[in-house]
């Protein structure tokens, strides 16, 4: 990073510079406001550390004429004189901080890395960004928020890598199209990707669907079958919900991801496969872990790279821009939101984050008389907040039951077809609706 020290006293310019240099980092120096904006448009300047008054031109009209030319320029502004006024109208100018002489040099390099891990977070997650848009995604990536740029430069960064990663967040955040993209943006992006949703697979069936099996393994094996593990060579293998998988499995499991071999139920013979290997979990597995119900070596194995996928309360800068687009995406006609609505969409926490956003939308288009979503218009406990009380678990089964009857009633009640949306199988939908009591 390029760091610029523009101040009218010399000693002050070389003891600032000769302690950021020895830190690394490239410094230019300046003794005035007109120097500074000289070699401003000149250099690639990210970062300037200037004195708030100088000679022949105060530190607030420089800022404002070098965020004119580069609205990306980071500063901090330094001075002597130093009051909440002052301090308030050069952040409103666009500087990032703000410090008073004498210059506490840890308290400096400390907010210098800290705008420097900012500016590398934007770089990435503007790579991302780009590569995006020639990558087909089942939903788009949506979000400009600091937290979803921070997901997106770890992704960055873990998607070249061969390792294992572990993506964990909250129901309904999105973290299968985390996983599709880690996969997208790394080198097997020509391979398949191979889903396995652990909850949805029954115990007796899983070690077959994981490893395959051969013909006449057990009763109904009626043809040999290859597993995903092997369906996902040269790509590949996501599982969901591994929090989900019996102790007896994470044993087999284990064995396989160890010696990156299987072996189909049935048979003796020994296949080498090669996928790396991505999982997903809503749990806490570090608890389960300390409980005795998730193997610690698995979770070591699996937890090689780690992605945490923030919940919709923790960006609420996102809402906007997502409802917008499930709007373009959903609506048949020209609707929008009212500002009193927006605003209580806003304040909302959405314990089923994004996906239920989704389905709002999904059912607000639907059901909306006119033109704009008023009020009015939205669900009872969005209105009224009835979700921030109460046990959490009837909380989320009230905001489950709905998007149940969203899904269903998007797809006409074909049960299938709503079970996909949701990303479930069609058994597990039909238990969910008799424990809700939803009926046609």
């Amino acid at each position: 990073m390029l760091i610029l020290i523009v101040d009218d006293e010399i000693t002050q310019r070389e003891m600032l510079q000769g302690f950021l240099e020895k830190q690394g980092f490239k410094v230019l120096t300046a003794a005035g406001g007109n120097e500074a904006l000289r070699i401003f448009e000149s250099a690639p300047v990210e970062l300037v550390l200037m004195d708030h008054r100088m000679e022949d031109m105060n530190g607030d009209e420089v800022l404002e004429r070098m965020r004119g030319a580069s609205p990306l320029v980071r500063a901090i502004m330094i001075t002597a004189y130093g009051d909440v006024s002052t301090a308030v109208k050069v952040m409103q100018l666009g500087a990032d901080d703000f410090m008073e002489k004498p210059v506490d040099l840890m308290d400096l390099l400390a907010k210098i890395r800290r705008i420097e891990q900012g500016l590398m977070v934007e770089r990435e997650s503007g790579k991302i960004t780009e590569s995006l848009e020639q990558i087909e995604l089942p939903i788009s990536i949506i979000g400009s928020s600091k937290p979803m740029q921070e997901l997106l430069s770890l992704i960055y960064r873990v998607a070249p890598t061969e390792w294992a990663a572990l993506i964990h967040g909250e129901t309904g955040t999105g973290k299968e199209l985390v996983a599709r993209l880690i996969h997208l943006m790394g080198p097997r992006k020509n391979g398949p990707f191979v889903e396995v949703n652990c909850a949805a697979i029954p115990e007796n069936l899983f070690e077959s669907e994981l490893f395959g099996h051969e013909k006449g393994a057990f009763t109904g094996a009626a043809s040999q079958r290859r597993g995903r593990f092997e369906l996902a060579a040269g790509g590949t293998l996501f599982l969901d919900e591994v929090g989900e998988l019996p102790l007896q499995l994470q044993a087999k499991l284990l064995r396989a991801l160890q010696e990156k071999k299987v072996s189909r139920v049935g048979s003796e013979k020994e296949i080498e496969v090669d996928a790396r290997v991505l999982t997903a979990t809503n749990k806490d597995l570090q608890q389960m872990v300390s409980e005795g119900s998730f193997r610690e070596d698995l979770f070591f194995r699996l937890n090689v790279l780690e992605l945490r996928v923030p919940p919709l309360r923790e960006r609420r800068d996102d809402i906007v821009e997502l409802t917008e687009y499930f709007l373009g995406k959903y609506a048949v006609s020209d609707i929008g939101f009212g500002t009193d609505a927006m605003a209580q969409l806003v304040k909302y926490p959405f314990p089923g984050n994004v996906r239920e956003l989704e389905h709002l939308i999904q059912r607000l288009v639907t059901l909306v008389r006119g033109s704009r979503i008023e009020v009015m218009d939205l669900p009872m406990r969005v209105r009224e907040g009835k979700n921030t009380g109460g046990l959490l678990s009837e909380r989320l089964a009230e905001v489950e039951k709905e998007m149940l009857i969203a899904a269903l009633e998007e797809h006409q009640w074909v049960q299938t077809k709503a079970a996909d949306s949701l990303g479930i199988s069609e058994r597990v939908l039909r238990y969910k609706m008799n424990k809700a009591g939803i009926k046609k």
